[in-house]
C-alpha cells in the first residue's frame, strides 16, 4: 500500500468557519493585521483562514476564539434541525451587525434598559414585516 501526498483541499466548512471569523472580527472592528498579531500569523494568514483556502488549527482556532472573546463552538455550523422555518443560531453570526448588536446589548448591566431597547428592536421588527407583507 502506498501513500500519496496530496495536498488537503480546503472544504465547505473551512469556508463557513473562516466566514465568521471574518464576521466576527469585522463587527469588532479588528483588522486582519490585528488579528494575525494577536495569534502569531500574518494578516495575509488571517485573509486566508477567512477565505476558506486554509484550513485553521485547532489550537489557532482556539487562539482566535480567545481574541474575539467568542466560545469555539461559535465558529461551528449548528447541527440542531431547523425547526418551522427558523434559521439555526449559528447563521445570525454570520452578520456583523448582530454581532455588533449582541455585543452592545449584552454590554447593558441594567435590566429594566435591557428590556426596554428589546422591546425596541421587536417593535422595529414587526414594523417591517407589516410593511413587506402589505407590499
Amino acid at each position: 500500500m502506498t501513500a500519496t501526498n496530496t495536498p488537503k483541499l480546503a472544504t465547505d466548512a473551512d469556508r463557513a468557519i473562516g466566514s465568521r471569523i471574518a464576521a466576527l472580527r469585522a463587527a469588532q472592528g479588528l483588522s486582519q493585521t490585528a488579528l494575525g498579531h494577536a495569534i502569531g500569523v500574518s494578516f495575509q494568514q488571517v485573509q486566508k483562514y477567512e477565505k476558506g483556502r486554509n484550513r485553521v488549527g485547532a489550537s489557532r482556532l482556539q487562539m482566535i476564539a480567545d481574541q474575539l472573546k467568542m466560545p469555539v463552538e461559535t465558529f461551528f455550523s449548528d447541527t440542531a434541525p431547523v425547526d418551522a422555518g427558523v434559521a439555526p443560531v449559528q447563521t445570525y453570526f454570520d452578520d456583523p451587525k448582530v454581532v455588533e448588536l449582541v455585543q452592545a446589548f449584552t454590554s447593558i448591566a441594567d435590566a429594566t434598559t435591557r428590556e426596554s431597547v428589546l422591546s425596541i428592536v421587536k417593535a422595529a421588527a414587526t414594523i417591517q414585516q407589516r410593511r413587506a407583507f402589505q407590499a
